[in-house]
């Protein structure tokens, strides 16, 4: 192991991981001991510079992260999954096969995002409807982002929101309540405008 990268007690990585220099592996979370908690990484990972990976979390198959990105503890994420420079994915998240995270993107406890969906540049996800209020870490709820949905740019996730599969939200909206799945909105508050499906290069899409 390169001695520039930070390599915990008790990491799993696969014999053809590609671990650039200035990485961090299986950082304890705050409270827990050096080793306690493991890290699991499957086979064919790409863990690029600065990354930093807390233990306790199991990861798929596939993994690519690009610089400078922070997966936090107690997450499930699954194979062939891409989380772009400078994301941030908290603690308590659940990620399934082919997700795309693009630079930028901030997913908070309790997110569930479902297998293919795409989150485009500087996707805020929310999950505290009042933040600092009384109470407000007993009922924190992040976003529910169904299969194959589509996060435009920059877009905003109130806390809670469920965005259904294959729904499409516009660059720049922020969603304040459920999106049903094949719908495409837009706006602040987001609004459905049509469904996906009369955009005709996705008309065939899975």
């Amino acid at each position: 192991m390169n001695p520039l990268i930070q390599r915990f007690p008790n990491v799993d990585l696969p014999a053809d991981a590609q671990i650039d220099p200035f990485v961090v592996l299986g950082k304890p979370p705050r409270g827990v001991a050096d080793g306690d908690l493991a890290l699991i990484i499957g086979a064919g990972c790409v863990i690029r510079s600065h990354t930093v990976i807390y233990a306790g979390s199991a990861i798929g198959a596939g993994l690519q992260t690009g610089h400078h990105v922070t997966i936090r503890e107690a997450n499930a994420i699954g194979a062939h999954v891409s989380i772009g420079t400078g994301s941030i994915v908290e603690h308590h998240v659940t990620i399934e096969d082919n997700v795309r995270l693009h630079s930028r993107v901030f997913v908070p406890e309790y997110s569930i995002l479902e297998a293919g969906c795409w989150l485009g540049p500087g996707v805020t996800v929310t999950n505290a409807r009042y933040p600092i209020s009384r109470g407000a870490k007993e009922r924190l709820a992040g976003a529910i982002i169904e299969r194959g949905a589509i996060i435009g740019a920059g877009a905003v996730l109130l806390p809670g929101v469920r965005i259904g599969a294959r729904a499409l939200v516009g660059a720049g909206a922020v969603v304040t309540r459920d999106v049903p799945p094949g719908m495409v909105v837009i706006g602040n508050p987001a609004h459905i405008i049509k469904r996906i499906d009369e955009i005709e290069v996705y008309r065939d899409r899975d």
